[in-house]
This record gives structure tokens, C-alpha cells and sequence, in this order.
């Protein structure tokens, strides 16, 4: 990976949509990474990478639309790397753009309207007043609740260390710290979730760019390689999920890491999809930074937080950061700057392996990226 951008404001609002947004992060990538428009031949879209290569005049040898929700643009990194090695194409953009807040507030409906599709969810649980999106994390964190014994202070501690982080960098959202009593004080949204257990809404985009590595050893930034990538899915409706207490990271997390050759506690920093505390929590299980059921107790005390032994999603999250709708596009971003030493007041010194973990539609597919700076190879 040799070039990373993103465009996020304070205000969760920004004053471009749509494909001038997508244009404007690409061009900010590629001119991170030192490369040209002209160079690319590689484009990966969540929704049509045919339709953004014919926008921008690319000719394509290597396209990839797959949409899984939040895990998208892991997966795009995935089979970027794949197409790269295999000598398919040289060099690939991948990007994300989404603008929910200031649609709302000016009335802008979707630009790209689709045939309605069955939907199983409509007819098997949304009847029963499963309250979207919160209401399958909500399952999920009663679930370990009962299970394990895990607490609502415990999952706040997830809100407060994401916001801890989210203060030193200018740009997130939200930066004035919280506690543990103001999260379990904030409005209960679907038991046992409060406000501040969920993920914002606000504008976003980002855009990345993956070349060879002979290559970007040539190229403008330090290179962050792909040292392992792995993907699984086990459901589509959360009625369906095997074990609400165990994702699919618990399997795409350790092929990652066998794939990569390091063990999560090798790890520096920590970037794992935050649409809700619960999600955070499950990641640190499945991902084997704890066992199963004790990740209440290691999340207690700012552990991933400022200071921590597990720096995790040091942006500031889909918390307190920016979350457009799918999130998994910034885990990517944040990584690769804090493998760059690009993190500002935030920088986790001598970081050079980083997890970016996509987590997407309900709990339902994950992927991981291990990430790796050029000491990492030897």
C-alpha cells in the first residue's frame, strides 16, 4: 500500500458528494502515493467498478465490486494484493464515499436507485421489532451478557478509551472526553445499548493505492506491505448467526495472522470495526488479543485506550471519528499512517504491525488485513 487519504470534518458534514468526493480522495491517494491517474489499472468500487473506471477513462485489467458492507474495502485490499502477486495489474485504487448526514439535512435522496430484492430480514425479523441497525448488536451484547457475565460499564470502557483517542486528532467528530457514567447516563437505544455505545453518522470518504513492492520501494511515501489477509463469512440475518458471541474473525483472524507469520501479540496497533461497543469487544475475543468471554475484563482501565498495552482504532472510531455507513475503509486508512509514523499527537511510537479488521452487514463478515512495515519483511 502506497498511498492513503481520507476526507472527514469536525462538523460530520462535507461539501462534496457523490462521484466529485470519490474523484477528490482518489487524486489525494495517488498524489500521497506519487503516482498518476494514467498509471492505474487496477479500480475497486462497492458498487461498480466498471461505472467509476469509465468515469475516470481507466482501462481496467483487474476490477473488483464485491460489497460486504463495512468488511468491503478489507476484502478489495484482499484480492488487490491477490491480483498484484499474480501479475493481473500494477496498480489499483480502491475508495469509498458516502455522505448520509448532509443528504439528510438537504434533502438529497440516493443517486443510484435499485430494484427492490427479497429480503428475508423483512419477512423473519423485523416483524418482531428488531430495531435497525443497533438491534442485532443489541442480541449479541445481551447474549455475552448472559453468558459470560460481561457489563454495561464494561462495554462504556470501550466508548471512553475510543473517545480518549479521539481527542487528539482534530478532525474527529467528537473529541470532549466522556466516562463510564456518562455513557450508561446517554439514551438507551436497544437494551442493552446506549447512545454512546453506537456508531455516529456523518459524511466520509477514503481512498487507497496498492502497487508491487519493487515498485513502491521506489515511491514517494514508506511502503506498507500486506503481510497476510483472510476473509469469512457465516450469516446473512442475525437469527441465523451459529453463536452470537463468536464472529467470523475468529476465523479470518487467525488464517490472517498463520498467513502472516506473527501472533496478536505482536501487534502494535489495533484498528477493529467499531459500529457498536459490542462489535469492538467481540473483535479483541475472536481476533485472540483475550479468550472468549474475558473481554469485559481486558477492556477495563484504558487498555486500548492513550497509554494502553493494545492501542486499538487510535482515530477516534466509528465512535467518536466519523462512521459514513461503512466504516472498514478508515481501519485501512489509520493503519497505514500509523505504520508511516503519520499519526500526529496520536502516533503509536514505533508501530510496524498493524490489524485492520472489517466487520460487515450483522456481525456477518469479517476481514482481516495484518499489515506490516518494510522491517517486517526480514
Amino acid at each position: 500500500m502506497v498511498g492513503v487519504a481520507d476526507a472527514v470534518s469536525p462538523t460530520g458534514e462535507l461539501d462534496a458528494h457523490g462521484r466529485a468526493l470519490e474523484v477528490r480522495v482518489i487524486r489525494e491517494a495517488l498524489e500521497d502515493a506519487g503516482l498518476t491517474l494514467a498509471e492505474v489499472d487496477g479500480v475497486c468500487h462497492g458498487q461498480s467498478s466498471v461505472g467509476l473506471a469509465e468515469y475516470l477513462g481507466i482501462h481496467a485489467r483487474f476490477t473488483e465490486s464485491t460489497n460486504t458492507g463495512g468488511s468491503s474495502y478489507e476484502i478489495h485490499v484482499e484480492h488487490a494484493a491477490a491480483a498484484i502477486a499474480a501479475g493481473l495489474c500494477e496498480v489499483v485504487i480502491g475508495v469509498y464515499a458516502s455522505t448520509p448526514r448532509s443528504d439528510r439535512r438537504q434533502g438529497r435522496g440516493r443517486e443510484l436507485q435499485r430494484p427492490p430484492r427479497p429480503n428475508p430480514m423483512v419477512e423473519w425479523e423485523l416483524p418482531y421489532g428488531m430495531r435497525m441497525p443497533m438491534g442485532p448488536y443489541a442480541l449479541a451484547a445481551s447474549r455475552h451478557m448472559a453468558e459470560f457475565g460481561t457489563t454495561s460499564e464494561q462495554l462504556a470502557e470501550i466508548a471512553v478509551s475510543t473517545r480518549a483517542w479521539a481527542a487528539l486528532n482534530p478532525r474527529a467528530r467528537y473529541r470532549d472526553p466522556i466516562t463510564v457514567e456518562d455513557v450508561l447516563a446517554s439514551p438507551m437505544q436497544s437494551s442493552p445499548l446506549h447512545l454512546l455505545d453506537c456508531c455516529l453518522v456523518t459524511d466520509g470518504a477514503g481512498a487507497f493505492v496498492m502497487t508491487t513492492a519493487e515498485r513502491a520501494r521506489a515511491l514517494r511515501r514508506p511502503p506498507v506491505y500486506v503481510l497476510g489477509a483472510a476473509t469469512c463469512h457465516d450469516h446473512a440475518m442475525i437469527s441465523q448467526m451459529p453463536d452470537l458471541t463468536v464472529t467470523p474473525g475468529a476465523v479470518s483472524g487467525a488464517n490472517a495472522f498463520r498467513q502472516a507469520g506473527v501472533k496478536p501479540s505482536d501487534v502494535d496497533v489495533l484498528m477493529g470495526y467499531d459500529s457498536f461497543t459490542i462489535t469492538a469487544l467481540l473483535h479483541l475475543e475472536d481476533l485472540g488479543f483475550c479468550a472468549k468471554g474475558e473481554g469485559g475484563a481486558f477492556v477495563e482501565g484504558g487498555r486500548t485506550g492513550p497509554g494502553g498495552p493494545l492501542p486499538m482504532n487510535t482515530n477516534g472510531g466509528g465512535l467518536s471519528y466519523t462512521h459514513p455507513g461503512q466504516y472498514g475503509m478508515f481501519l485501512i486508512v489509520e493503519a497505514a499512517r500509523q505504520l508511516r509514523g503519520e499519526a500526529g499527537p496520536r502516533q503509536v511510537r514505533g508501530a510496524e504491525i498493524a490489524v485492520a479488521h472489517g466487520s460487515g452487514m450483522v456481525l456477518s463478515v469479517m476481514s482481516t488485513l495484518v499489515l506490516g512495515t518494510e522491517g517486517t519483511l526480514s
